[in-house]
């Protein structure tokens, strides 16, 4: 039977806005000098919450752990467009936010769930020719985006004061929240974009279990294989 050690496996991170996913990995190898470290889904630098992180011979389930459904809870501003379709991104539109009540605004929301086409943003990592569409839209270049099917399983806004709404969605891999947003603002007539995401679980699994990225640092190795999910209680749950 093949051996597996403390640190093949994973851990739960709750990620700070302003890092990278990679920047998280990044941090985690060398603080701890693990040869093997990848994450299960990108979550944007300013975007916080639940990130997966996989260890050593752990990081051969990256693919099965990153294919399950994502849950996040976030804040809309309506009125205001960006081309990244976030707060990162620079204004391209603002428009006077018609009155609507909580109740109006999650009866539009409703309409996106199910499966739906999502064109992804420009500003985003998937590569067009080689080059990530971030990279074009930083030159100016705006290119043609093969629509995406995702799956919205609900998507509900909890409060709402003018401008602001705060939201939870669950939905399949894959999902842009931020063109979510943008595509909401875009049905009502005023615009809209992500001001703020939170990951609250992925899977199984949820943030409640994770601990911040700055007390994972502080942990001894000792104090983190004790936190590891190990490799064979992961591989049977992923």
């Amino acid at each position: 039977m093949q051996e597996f050690s403390a640190l093949d496996g994973a851990i739960l991170v709750d990620k700070p806005a302003g890092p990278t996913s990679h920047d998280v990995v990044d941090a985690i190898r060398r603080r701890f000098g693990i040869k093997k470290v990848g994450h299960c889904g990108t979550l944007d630098p300013n975007a916080t919450g639940l990130l997966i992180i996989v260890l050593g011979r752990g990081t051969k389930l990256s693919e099965r752990l990153m294919g399950d459904d994502k849950v996040y809870e976030g804040t809309i501003k309506f009125g205001e467009s960006t081309d990244s379709y976030d707060s990162d991104g620079e204004l391209t539109g603002s428009l006077p936010v018609m009155p609507m009540t909580l109740d109006e605004l999650n009866e539009e929301a409703a309409t996106f769930i199910g499966d739906l086409m999502q064109v992804p943003p420009m500003v985003s990592a998937i590569k067009k020719g080689g080059v990530p569409l971030y990279k074009l839209a930083r030159k100016g270049i705006e290119v043609e985006r093969e629509p995406r099917l995702i799956h919205v399983y609900n998507f509900r806004f909890t409060e709402y004061t003018e401008p602001l709404g705060q939201f939870r969605v669950a939905c399949t891999k894959g999902t842009y929240v931020r063109s979510l947003a943008h595509d909401l603002g875009q049905k009502l007539g005023c615009g809209a974009h992500l001001t703020t995401l939170r990951r609250s679980a992925s899977g199984k699994f949820d943030v409640a279990g994770a601990l911040p990225l700055d007390a994972i640092l502080r942990l001894t190795t000792a104090e983190l294989e004790k936190r590891v999910m190990p490799f064979l209680k992961l591989a049977a749950n992923a």
